[in-house]
């Protein structure tokens, strides 16, 4: 719904009389439980206040439906550089959904949206190996400035902070499965494929920094390869662009030799494990992979999704220069350890490969010209 901006601005941030109430946090950053059980405590007596940034994307659409579905207030920041109206236009009716088309940069604003929520998802992003590549600079400044200023504010009043990142942070290490607390192995400057990987590891150091010296309650989610309907392929997401390409008869594109493998996540399970992740405690300052552990080559993929769409269409290899340009890089496999996540919060994926594909193509058949 549309916001009434003194009716939303005009209370104060923390309790009915004004007051800043800020919870005391010992010099590690952790949240003292008498702390954390107050904060439980003012927000049973309303509503959940919740702020997604980026949330008119891919999975910030999602996220908030989730927490409309659970009965929470959800605010939304989105400048529609990737997102789409469209991904909330069934939201809009909603009396406990708001949302303003803006940046994350227009600090004035931020403020303000920071001061009213309780738990604040920093999902605003470039993202898309085709877009980062093509735009290294917007995605330096907007992934790293960005979240500066998401911190930054969150930490004047110690919000609770989930912060999205990625498993690029792992860039070409060999050793798998991917652990948390494993090297990062980026290539040269000069390949602006990693500008993405190095600004979301600038953001993760920030985040903890913020954690440990001003007490910010903050937790790093590595996502791995999510897919589910609304994700659009134009900037180089596989998932939808296979399943376009099959449903219209077209040629389905492997970029390199298809041998190499990922790990693909359902958006519904990921934001669920986002959710819980937010309402626990003892997350605080953790860093965690979230995503699936079922492997396929790029080339197993599209034949996957050519029999499940019951298509003829060919399958064709592209080489990476000319999808991405000369001495481009990319990782041959990405496989998360999820042992931690599921430790903490007994995350355990919910869908298939099969499952997702078959979900994303009946979704695509609705909506995609034949």
């Amino acid at each position: 719904m549309g916001w009434d901006w003194n009716e939303l601005f005009a209370a104060p941030s923390d309790g009915a009389d004004g007051k800043d109430r800020r919870n005391g946090t010992p010099k590690n950053g952790k949240l003292h439980e008498r702390a954390w059980q107050q904060l439980s405590s003012r927000r049973t007596r309303r509503r959940r206040r919740n702020l997604i940034t980026g949330g008119a994307g891919f999975i910030g659409s999602h996220l908030a439906d989730e927490l409309v579905e659970r009965g929470e207030e959800v605010f939304v920041i989105d400048n529609l550089s990737t997102g789409s109206i469209e991904n909330i236009e069934h939201l809009k009716a909603k009396p406990n959904f708001h949302y303003v088309i803006d940046t994350i940069a227009n600090e004035p604003l931020m403020a303000e949206l920071v001061d009213r929520c309780d738990v604040i998802y920093h999902l605003a992003a470039t993202v898309g190996v085709e877009l980062i590549v093509r735009q290294p600079v917007k995605t330096i400044q907007t992934n790293i400035y960005g979240t500066e200023v998401v911190l930054r504010l969150a930490a004047r009043k110690r919000k609770r902070v989930i912060l999205a990142s990625t498993s690029e942070i792992y860039g070409k290490n060999h050793r798998l499965p991917f652990r948390e607390e494993d090297v990062m192995v980026f290539g040269p400057t000069t390949k602006h494929r990693w500008a993405y990987a190095c600004t979301k590891a600038i953001d993760e150091f920030l985040a903890l920094a913020y954690h440990h010296e001003y007490g910010l309650p903050v937790t790093i989610l590595r996502f791995f390869n999510t897919v589910g309907p609304r994700q659009v392929g134009t900037y180089g997401m596989v998932v939808p662009r296979f399943v376009r390409a099959a449903l219209r008869g077209e040629p389905l594109r492997i970029f390199g030799d298809g041998l190499q493998t990922r790990c693909f996540s359902y958006v519904g399970d990921i934001v669920k494990a986002a959710v819980k992740v937010a309402g626990s405690p003892h997350t605080v300052g953790e860093v965690y992979n979230v995503g699936s552990d079922e492997e396929i080559s790029i080339a197993e993929l599209a034949e996957r999704v050519v029999a499940l769409c019951g298509s003829d269409s060919p399958i064709v290899h592209v080489p990476y220069e000319e999808a991405y340009g000369d001495g481009f890089e990319d990782m041959r496999r990405r496989v998360p350890d999820l042992s931690k996540i599921r430790q903490a919060i007994g995350y355990k994926p919910a869908h298939s490969l099969n499952d997702i594909l078959k979900l994303i193509i009946a979704y695509e058949s609705q909506t995609v010209p034949v």
